[in-house]
């Protein structure tokens, strides 16, 4: 952390980790709805407000921001859960044949 702080890298960690962070949710979403569809969402909000909680009882700036960041991105992941159900039904990625699909 003193490396980030003494060349004011610190921004651009919390910018890329952000990026990477933002990134990894979008095939857990994809991946989430279609072995488990959209039951799944619990396990989001469970680990959403885990994130958060332990963002605000983290000291260090940078890890708190990441753990909100994490936290908020499994939270709007159970909205993007919804959507990716809509986006199936339109055709728009695979549905997964043994799972029993309601109509």
């Amino acid at each position: 952390m003193d490396f980030l702080a003494q060349y004011n890298l610190t921004g651009l960690a919390i910018g890329a980790a952000t990026f990477l962070i933002i990134g990894l949710f979008h095939p857990l979403v994809i991946k989430g709805e279609y072995y488990f569809g959209v039951r799944c969402w619990w396990a989001f909000l469970i680990m959403g407000i885990a994130a958060i909680a332990a963002s605000v009882a983290v000291h260090e700036l940078f890890w708190s921001t990441l753990l909100a960041v994490w936290g908020a991105s499994s939270l709007w992941s159970i909205g993007e859960l919804f959507e990716q159900r809509k986006r199936v039904a339109k055709g728009w990625f695979p549905a997964n044949p043994k799972r029993r699909r309601k109509a």
